[in-house]
């Protein structure tokens, strides 16, 4: 809980000028840290479904939630109530572990990382990450693996605009392109 603050006071003393904060109470924060996974045409085969469970449970330390179809489309041979993918929302120090997780060993894993743009944040402050493979976080890198499958982050943030949010994220230390 002590580093929550320690972070908090620096991201206000570094937005502080620019931005003109009173309060500490006024910085930014993470609210919350969505991780969410399509089964895609994995969703009728169960061992497949069990692997995305367990893998996404070891990434994030949480069970994921099922995300059932809510209409049937037959172009796509999903009925409503077949399972389309999995969710996990992180709050508080396992969100936070997640984020330093993710700055410090799976972005330097990721090949050919080059930053994250900046236009994946949204006007309401929050961004959304594609990673394409989940092999890039250490609990999930298997020699075994042949069934690789991709995953999105999303952060939520208290940012009230574009511009706030990017500035906030930097000084969290996440990897955003410069000048885009």
């Amino acid at each position: 809980m002590n580093t929550t603050m320690t972070t908090r006071n620096k991201v206000f003393d570094a937005m502080q000028a620019d931005f003109g904060y009173k309060n500490v109470m006024q910085a930014p924060k993470v609210v919350k840290i969505v991780v969410s996974s399509g089964v895609g045409k994995m969703s009728k085969d169960k061992k497949r479904l069990e692997l995305i469970v367990d893998r996404l449970a070891r990434i994030t330390g949480q069970a994921p939630a099922e995300r059932s179809a809510k209409k049937a489309i037959a172009n796509f041979k999903s009925r409503r109530g077949d399972i389309v993918g999995y969710q996990i929302t992180l709050r508080g120090a396992r969100a936070e572990a997640f984020l330093q997780k993710l700055i410090h060993i799976v972005f330097p894993r990721t090949k050919d990382f080059r930053g994250i743009s900046p236009k994946a944040i949204d006007e309401m402050g929050n961004i959304t990450i594609g990673i394409k493979e989940h092999t890039v976080f250490p609990e999930a890198a298997d020699e075994d693996s042949k069934d690789s499958f991709g995953l999105a982050i999303t952060i939520a943030t208290t940012a009230k605009n574009k511009k706030e949010a990017e500035s906030f994220l930097r000084h969290l230390g996440l990897p955003l392109q410069a000048g885009k």
